[in-house]
């Protein structure tokens, strides 16, 4: 929430320098307050496991928050059952004449395939063009990064010699609201095959706000701040990465143990606080910018588009 002071209070130009948001008394006064509206489209095979790593995240802001979870329809979801899908899920027809403050969209394991070798890529791709008018702010994690940097941008994935497995320093390359409270360098879980072509990113209207020690793109933004793009996983719990690992050698996938993660084989979590920071940061700044009415979005939304082009 921001912090309410009279005007000419000598701290509040400082603080808002910084991105600290700081209100006058004739602002409060007239403020209105309504849940959050936001959506999370969750791409992953166990997606209980998703919702529960998500909504432990965002359930103790102090805002209340309003979710609806979100499936593709042209794809058939084998590790989750169809009673839990037709009661908690929505398709995209369901919701795409409806505005949101924020959305989310998750990694999904498909990334060895090419984007336009996913059988939802069409569905994603409308999905993605949908939020650029209808909703707030977007956050997209792992996979569903590559997706939108790929799809917004023009972006290529490339492959790695081996999996990115582990937990890995990351540095903070420019100081951003979302980083309010973070150490200078931080540690998050990543898994995957790829990564960004480094080389189109710097080419391209976006910014890179943290990066790991072997200066790969960790977190990155939109020029417009609309689209968040983390490469890793904020959200898993302590034991995700042992689960993926036990995972892939039962499937017969001789994936090496994650790195930086087991001490004296013991699993200590060095990215918890952070996690819970960051995405605390994100609906507090999706609170502040997103008007009242949310149908409203839209229009604002052009106007953004108008002002980047």
């Amino acid at each position: 929430m921001p912090i309410r002071l009279e005007p000419d209070f000598p701290a509040k130009s400082i603080l808002e320098s910084e991105d600290i948001f700081a209100i006058d008394n004739s602002r409060a006064e007239h403020q209105d307050i309504r849940p959050l509206k936001l959506l999370i489209l969750n791409l992953m095979p166990n997606k209980i496991d998703t919702e529960i790593h998500l909504l432990r995240l965002i359930s103790q802001s102090p805002l209340q928050i309003d979710v609806d979870f979100l499936k593709v329809a042209s794809h058939e979801h084998k590790h989750t059952s169809k009673n839990h899908l037709d009661k908690f899920y929505l398709d995209f027809s369901q919701v795409k004449e409806t505005c949101y403050d924020g959305l989310i969209i998750t990694g999904a394991p498909v990334e060895q395939l090419a984007f336009e070798e996913v059988d939802y890529w069409p569905e994603l791709v409308e999905i993605m063009e949908w939020s650029q008018t209808s909703v707030t702010s977007v956050v997209h994690i792992c996979w569903g990064a590559q997706a939108g940097l790929y799809y917004h941008f023009g972006i290529d994935k490339v492959p790695f010699e081996k999996k990115l497995f582990g937990i890995y320093k990351q540095d903070i390359e420019h100081q951003f609201r979302l980083f309010r409270g973070f150490d200078d360098r931080f540690w998050m879980p990543q898994s995957r095959y790829t990564g960004i072509n480094e080389e189109q990113v710097r080419q391209k209207k976006i910014k890179v706000i943290a990066k790991d020690e072997k200066e790969r793109s960790a977190i990155l933004i939109s020029e417009d701040e609309h689209d968040v793009f983390l490469m890793g996983h904020f959200e898993y719990a302590a034991d995700t990465l042992e689960k993926e690992y036990l995972r892939d050698h039962d499937r017969g996938v001789e994936t090496a143990k994650p790195e930086n993660y087991y001490e004296d084989g013991k699993i200590y979590n060095y990215w918890r606080a952070q996690a819970h920071l960051f995405y605390h940061n994100w609906l507090n700044d999706v609170y502040q910018i997103t008007p009242y009415r949310l149908e409203t979005i839209r229009q604002l939304q052009k106007e953004r588009k108008l002002r980047s082009i």
